[in-house]
């Protein structure tokens, strides 16, 4: 789950291509550079610094432990991409799943390793890229991506790939992104964000650059469809796309994310994905 001290509005973007190799770097550079920022605004929600993490799929508040998408871990080998600072790793383990956590950022992973120490188990982290994990064949039963790697990636078709190739017959893949209709609107949590001022169908990358020019950041578009046609060409089935409801009551803003726009429109998209038996 993405986020800055202050809310970003997406300008109108030069079409541009932006390759694998460029947003790794950008965004190794980014998370690297924004960890401690991000954490100091958004790690208590996430359960960073508490004791066994806590496992949060997206700023509405839906916890694994509600709502139960990866269904039973316990001694299960799981596999979280994009776990930044392993809230979500380290929840997992804690109830009983042999888990690995993979990030971009070291700092990140870094913010995650220091967090561990509360815990009663420690999860292994291995900084590594979502579009080549660095593991065997069929060698977990679940994986898991809660606003990870999905968005930051070129080839987002490959991490499907990737995902298929490590998991056992029968395991199951789920992963948060930003709905795919947000992209339509700007990044602003009040009465502004209500308005189209992008093509769906536009997936020009948004992006940052530094006074030099050089991309800093990226985050990529897929639409629904696109999503769809990535999990059943990398053989997997699409089981259901849960589109969570802004709760009753909650007012905690995050970003573009807020209890106003949540009574419009869904701001999150969690698939739900298995490999065939």
């Amino acid at each position: 789950m993405s986020g800055d001290e202050d809310v970003v509005i997406r300008p109108p973007r030069v079409l541009t291509d932006v390759d694998s190799m460029t947003s790794e770097r950008a965004n190794r550079w980014w998370w690297d550079h924004d960890a401690q920022n991000y954490h100091d605004e958004h790690g208590e929600f996430l359960g960073t610094y508490a004791s066994d993490g806590d496992f949060v799929w997206c700023p509405e508040r839906l916890r694994e432990a509600d709502v139960g998408l990866l269904g039973e871990i316990a001694e299960r080998d799981v596999l979280e991409i994009g776990c930044g600072s392993a809230p979500c790793s380290r929840w997992l383990a804690a109830h009983g799943a042999r888990v690995v956590g993979i990030d971009l950022s070291r700092r990140m992973l870094g913010i995650g390793l220091a967090a561990m120490d509360a815990d009663t188990r420690r999860v292994p982290l291995v900084q590594a890229n979502a579009e080549n994990l660095p593991f065997a064949d069929a060698s977990f039963d679940i994986a898991c991506s809660a606003f990870g790697a999905v968005p930051f990636v070129a080839d987002s078709a490959q991490v499907m790939a990737e995902v298929a190739r490590v998991l056992r017959p029968g395991g199951r893949w789920v992963f948060a992104v930003n709905h795919p209709m947000r992209w339509m609107f700007l990044d602003d949590p009040g009465p502004d964000g209500l308005t189209v001022r992008i093509p769906y169908f536009d997936r020009t990358p948004y992006t940052e650059v530094d006074d030099a020019g050089t991309i800093t950041y990226v985050e990529h578009h897929r639409t629904i469809g696109d999503r769809v046609r990535e999990i059943r060409s990398a053989g997997l089935i699409l089981d259901d796309i849960v589109e969570p409801e802004w709760p009753e009551g909650f007012t905690q803003e995050w970003g573009q994310w807020s209890p106003f726009r949540g009574q419009y429109f869904p701001g999150t998209a969690i698939f739900c994905c298995s490999k065939p038996t």
